[in-house]
């Protein structure tokens, strides 16, 4: 890999081109990831925010989700922003019972829990790791941490919840960084994946 990775953003649904550009603007070459073919080509993925039921159950129509929990469990570098900090999770509350998950977390995340669509919010967050202070934190009906494993990394609270955590090379935050144009945490990725290479 040379220093510009590649990186795959999940393109099932959800705000795909944000993260699109946003990962462009961190350095990395970004690419939406919609077959199990195109997963192979990346060095990294971001699985963006949208809704994690739909998500999951295009992940079986499209073929992906066992290419995905493969992807995950060999350690490759992945992001997930909101429904996808629910996609990584090892398990869920507040879900439907059919609904999947990859893996890659030791934690259980609360759906949903900071409120509905009209209750969404914004806040500065501090984030472990993130120079320069406070990152603007965008909470879109944003799930919520509820308890973590040993080897899991608290990087952020808010309001007494965890909302963004790493494990290995698994990083997952509450809210939405891509739709701030402050791409300090895509950068931090971009060098996990840099660093994973």
């Amino acid at each position: 890999m040379s220093t510009t990775p590649t990186i795959g953003v999940l393109a099932l649904q959800g705000d795909v081109r944000e993260h699109v550009k946003a990962l462009a603007d961190a350095g990395a070459q970004a690419r939406p990831v919609r077959r199990p073919e195109e997963l192979a080509e990346v060095d990294g993925l971001v699985i963006p925010g949208g809704e994690s039921t739909t998500m999951s159950k295009l992940a079986v129509v499209f073929g992906m989700l066992e290419p995905l929990r493969a992807f995950v469990k060999a350690g490759r570098p992945v992001y997930g922003t909101c429904a996808g900090m629910i996609m990584v999770a090892g398990k869920l509350l507040d879900a439907r019972e059919d609904q999947e998950t990859l893996g890659g977390v030791d934690m259980i995340v609360r759906r949903n829990a900071f409120g509905r669509q009209n209750e969404s919010f914004e806040a500065a967050v501090e984030v472990a790791g993130i120079p320069g202070g406070p990152v603007e934190g965008v909470f879109i009906r944003a799930p919520w941490v509820e308890s973590i494993g040993a080897s899991v990394d608290v990087l952020a609270t808010y309001g007494g919840h965890t909302v963004a955590v790493r494990q290995g090379n698994v990083l997952a935050t509450s809210f939405h960084p891509e739709l701030t144009g402050d791409h300090r945490i895509h950068a931090f990725f971009v060098d996990m994946v840099r660093a994973a290479a």
